[in-house]
């Protein structure tokens, strides 16, 4: 199938599944149901992309593979959260910002979600189109996927065990991964979309895959990442946050500074 047919396939799928969330959840419920929907609307594609691909069947293979299994972890680790809490503290302060005119911009956030997750599996199509055979670039591609998929879990991990254990509401993980960075489970996000560059480097389109760690790390750091989550932080801990920062590296793992630096 053409490249095109592909991604309007997936383009369809994507707002028919945010459109149909929302009416049925997102009005009412929990609007956290989108990031577990996003997750698996890329995997979903992915897998689509390798059916209906006509490139090297190995590298289609491998991608939709790699895709399918961050977003199986992903959906899971959003979905174990969304069990436990009403909903995440974005969205709520988010509806309050939007008062009576929420329900509309729901729509309209789920409606950017769906471009969203339609751009990020991108990187998936041109290495589904790739008829390049299969090389060393990605071997390379897996490798970072590994480490960025091992690191995030471990990090969601670390910061789960922290709160079980901890007694004390004032107290901030500074543990593991999250001793060398505040948001460790951003970093390795970023990280782990580099592998897709590495899978689509033998394709005359495969530049265009650096768009999306790029586009990923400007949201990490300016809007839906470490900006509402340091807010949070610094509304419930502002003392021990403030420690925290001072002390701690806000994304790229690093040594920590001593107190007085």
């Amino acid at each position: 199938m053409p490249w095109y047919l592909l991604l309007g396939c997936g383009a369809v799928f994507s707002f028919a599944v945010m459109i149909s969330l929302w009416f049925f959840v997102g009005r009412k419920g929990s609007a956290g149901v989108v990031d577990v929907a996003w997750a698996s609307l890329i995997g979903l594609m992915g897998i689509g992309y390798a059916l209906g691909g006509d490139g090297n069947v190995g590298r289609r293979w491998l991608a939709a593979v790699l895709i399918s299994l961050w977003a199986l972890r992903l959906a899971i680790h959003i979905g174990s959260r969304l069990t436990k809490e009403k909903e995440d503290p974005r969205y709520t302060e988010l509806k309050k910002q939007w008062g009576g005119n929420a329900t509309i911009k729901l729509l309209l956030f789920y409606l950017i979600q769906a471009a969203a997750a339609i751009g990020f599996s991108i990187p998936v199509l041109i290495a589904s189109v790739s008829k390049a055979d299969l090389g060393i670039s990605d071997l390379l591609g897996c490798l970072i996927w590994l480490v960025a998929l091992s690191g995030e879990t471990l990090a969601d991990r670390q910061l789960k065990r922290f709160k079980e254990s901890n007694t004390d509401p004032q107290a901030v993980c500074d543990r593991g991964l999250w001793k060398y960075s505040r948001h460790p489970n951003y970093f390795f996000e970023w990280l782990h979309w580099f592998s897709y560059v590495l899978l689509c480097w033998q394709h005359p389109w495969g530049w265009l895959t650096v768009i999306a760690p790029l586009v990923m790390l400007y949201f990490i750091l300016f809007v839906t990442g470490i900006p509402p989550t340091e807010k949070q932080a610094l509304k419930s801990r502002p003392k021990s946050y403030r420690d925290y920062q001072r002390t701690t590296s806000p994304f790229f793992p690093w040594p920590p500074q001593s107190p007085a630096a």
